[in-house]
C-alpha cells in the first residue's frame, strides 16, 4: 500500500472521497495538497492532515490561505503550483484529480520524477494518451485509472493473458434521459443533465453522462491503458451501475465486476491493489436486477465521435476533449441547448486538420485551437 499522497484538485469531489478514504485506512500520510480557488476548503483540509506542501493555481487564493495557515506550511501559487507540489512533496503517489487537460503536464511530471499516479480525469489520456503511456513505459511507474470501469476491467484480468481477450465491454448507466423520448431531448435543461440516476458526481462529468461523451471517453482510455484496438472496445448499456465492466475472452468465457455504485470502492482499490481492504458496502443479491443493451446511436452520437477522433489519432482526441469542455460549459451556462453539445462537437473535429506529431506542446495547442473554434460559433 502506498504510505505517502500528494492529491492534485484535494477540494473537488474525488479529492475529498480520496481524503474520506484515508481517513478511514488510517495508514496514510498526505504529503501535498493542491487545488484551483477552493481557499475554505484547501485551508480546512491543511490543517487536519498538515501537509510537506499546500498549492493553489490562483495568486490571490494561494495569498488567502498562505494568511490564514501561517508559516508552518509551505504555500505554493501560480499557474505551475500543480508540478511544483509534485516535485516538493515526498510522496509514493500522486493523485490527479484535476478537471480538464490542466491534468496532463503534472501527470507526465509525476512520473518523470518517479511517483506512481492515480488519474481521476479522463481528459488526461484522452488529450495526450500516447504521451503519458510513453512515460509509464520509459519510467516503470504504475498508473491506475480512478474509473470503476478500467478498476473493473484490470480486476477482470488478473491472471489471464491478453492474449485470451477478445474484447472488453464497458458498461454505461445512460444517464437520465436513457427512457425520454429522442424529439424531448432539445427541451433539455441543465438541472435535469446533471441529475444522474446512479452516480453522485460533478456538473461536467454529469452532463458528459447524459450524452455518454464520459464512455466514448472511457474508451480512449482503454485502449490507452489495455493495448487494445477501438474495434475490441465496446459499450454496454447497464443502468443498474452495478456491472462495472466485462471481459470477454477467445473461449466464450464473459467476467464481470460487480460492486455497489461508490468511488470510494475505486479509490480504496487504487490506494492498495493488490490487496483488499475491508469496506461495509455489499450488495442486496436478492434485490439485484441487470440490464443490458445497445446504445443507439441517434441518442448519443456523441459515442460514436469519440470512436472516430481515436481512429484520426494525433491531436483528434484532444480536440474531441475541448470541444466537448467548452460545448458543455456553455450548456450549463444557458447559452446553447442540450443537442447543440454534440453538434458543436462535430462541427470542430470537421474543421480541425491533425497533427500527428505527439508532443505536449501539440497537444495544448490543438486544446486551445478548439477551444478558439467552440467560442467562435454564432451562440443563441
Amino acid at each position: 500500500m502506498q504510505h505517502r499522497v500528494a492529491i492534485l484538485g484535494s477540494t473537488g469531489s474525488i479529492g475529498r472521497s480520496t481524503l474520506e478514504v484515508i481517513d478511514r485506512l488510517g495508514d496514510i500520510e498526505v504529503v501535498g495538497l493542491a487545488a484551483r480557488r477552493d481557499v475554505r476548503s484547501m485551508v480546512a483540509q491543511a490543517r487536519r492532515y498538515r501537509p510537506q506542501v499546500v498549492g493553489m493555481t490562483d495568486p490571490a487564493a494561494a495569498a488567502e490561505v498562505r494568511e490564514q495557515l501561517g508559516p508552518t506550511i509551505e504555500v505554493l501559487e501560480g499557474a505551475t503550483a500543480l508540478q511544483q507540489v509534485t516535485a516538493a512533496a515526498d510522496a509514493d503517489l500522486v493523485f490527479v484529480c484535476v478537471v480538464g487537460v490542466a491534468g496532463l503536464v503534472p501527470t507526465l511530471d509525476a512520473l518523470r520524477s518517479g511517483r506512481d499516479v492515480a488519474l481521476a480525469n479522463k481528459e488526461t489520456l484522452v488529450a495526450g494518451g500516447a504521451l503519458v503511456m510513453d512515460e509509464v513505459r520509459r519510467s516503470g511507474r504504475r498508473l491506475v485509472a480512478i474509473d470503476s470501469e478500467h478498476i473493473a476491467i484490470t480486476q477482470c484480468l488478473r491472471g489471464e493473458s491478453m492474449a485470451a481477450v477478445r474484447r472488453l465491454l464497458l458498461t454505461a448507466s445512460g444517464g437520465p434521459f436513457l427512457h425520454s423520448p429522442i424529439d424531448s431531448l432539445a427541451r433539455v435543461q441543465p438541472a435535469e443533465a446533471i441529475a444522474h440516476p446512479t452516480w453522485r458526481m460533478g456538473r461536467k462529468i454529469s452532463v458528459d453522462s447524459a450524452t455518454l461523451m464520459n464512455k466514448g471517453f472511457e474508451v480512449i482510455e482503454a485502449h490507452c491503458l489495455f493495448e487494445l484496438e477501438a474495434s475490441r472496445i465496446a459499450v454496454v448499456l447497464h443502468p443498474q451501475s452495478i456491472v462495472h465492466s466485462m471481459v470477454e475472452f477467445i473461449d466464450g468465457t464473459v467476467k464481470a465486476q460487480l460492486a455497489p455504485p461508490d468511488m470510494r470502492l475505486v479509490i480504496a482499490y487504487a490506494l492498495a491493489a493488490p490487496e483488499r481492504i475491508e469496506n461495509s458496502a455489499q450488495l442486496e443479491w436478492d434485490r439485484l436486477t441487470l440490464t443490458f443493451a445497445h446504445p443507439d446511436p441517434r441518442r448519443y452520437p456523441c459515442l460514436r465521435y469519440a470512436y472516430d477522433a481515436l481512429a484520426a489519432g494525433g491531436t483528434m482526441p484532444a480536440v474531441l476533449n475541448a470541444a466537448n469542455e467548452v460545448a458543455v460549459d456553455l450548456f450549463l451556462a444557458g447559452r446553447i441547448g442540450f443537442l447543440e453539445i454534440a453538434d458543436l462537437v462535430r462541427r470542430t473535429m470537421d474543421a480541425h486538420r491533425v497533427v500527428c506529431s505527439t508532443q505536449v506542446d501539440d497537444v495544448l495547442a490543438a486544446d486551445a485551437w478548439a477551444r478558439e473554434q467552440v467560442l467562435a460559433r454564432p451562440l443563441r
